[in-house]
């Protein structure tokens, strides 16, 4: 059976008793791991299922994102343009990528059909002005209304606005993307923009690495958080490296779950906050459900 994995992004990352509803409505696909950052105000579902799973979990996942989440009074470091932010399904070898793509358009459309503007991003992009999440965040919920109402931006699925308290969702098929941190021991946080910018992809940096660098109130550290497209070409020990060569590193956090092959040759002294192997390796946490 093919097993396919999605990644639901949420803007909220504080109030536990909505993750809690929100993870009460996940289904058929079955739960894996929830990350939670109340600096961001994000929370990341990680389930898995086989196709036939994946768009229903999605669209009732979008559901209770919309019910449980009201946009207009969100705070929060991670740029966003919906309650529901993205919903990305992901496939585990090239074999699988038909299924993905087609869970990923089966939940656009029921997402759609349920009041959610859908913009299908990254290799399922329409439009070139869709390709990048960055690009569709840019101005976050208020920019994203003006350039839809301007005909500059158009959903693929849904109504031609952003729900007023829900905003827009972002889907895409992909292989597995690392969403990993490294904390600095400073509160610097303009060494972490710095830091961000060396390594970050279009600033000449690290091949499929986009990088921001943020000041977290909670830990009272700066940070620089990074997306690692491809581990293979990028494994996360050339990141912790590359920021070490600024600053020096107080732990570090992946956001969900990485192939094992990520970690090929993660320094021993860099603290992986809340990790366990059995939970974040993807070929451990899937024994659980295959």
């Amino acid at each position: 059976m093919t097993t396919l994995l999605a990644v639901p992004n949420v803007s909220e990352g504080r109030d536990h008793a909505v993750l809690e509803r929100i993870e009460r409505r996940l289904g058929p696909a079955r739960f894996l791991d929830l990350h939670v950052d109340p600096d961001h105000n994000r929370s990341v579902f990680t389930v898995a299922g086989g196709q036939g799973e994946i768009a229903p979990t999605l669209a009732a996942c979008a559901e209770a994102a919309l019910e449980n989440i009201d946009l207009t009074s969100h705070e929060g470091l991670h740029p966003y343009v919906g309650a529901l932010d993205v919903a990305p399904v992901v496939y585990l070898g090239d074999a699988d990528r038909g299924a993905a793509c087609a869970e990923a358009l089966t939940a656009a459309a029921l997402i759609g059909d349920a009041g959610l503007p859908v913009f299908l991003y990254g290799r399922l992009a329409t439009r070139p002005e869709h390709a990048e999440r960055a690009d569709l965040r840019r101005g976050g919920p208020a920019g994203l209304a003006e350039r839809m109402a301007a005909g500059e931006l158009v959903p693929d699925h849904g109504p031609h606005e952003p729900h007023p308290t829900a905003g827009a969702v972002l889907v895409t098929a992909r292989p597995p993307l690392i969403a990993f941190n490294v904390d600095l021991a400073t509160d610097d946080v303009e060494l972490a923009k710095e830091i961000a910018a060396s390594i970050r992809e279009s600033g000449g940096g690290l091949p499929g690495v986009r990088a921001i660098g943020l000041y977290l109130a909670d830990r009272g550290c700066a940070q620089v958080s990074t997306n690692v497209h491809d581990h293979r070409a990028v494994p996360l020990a050339e990141i912790v490296a590359r920021v070490r060569e600024r600053a020096e590193v107080a732990e570090a956090e992946l956001v969900g779950l990485a192939p094992r092959a990520a970690f090929e040759g993660f320094p021993e002294d860099v603290p992986l906050r809340g990790f366990t192997p059995e939970r974040h390796l993807i070929e451990e946490a899937l024994k659980t459900v295959v």
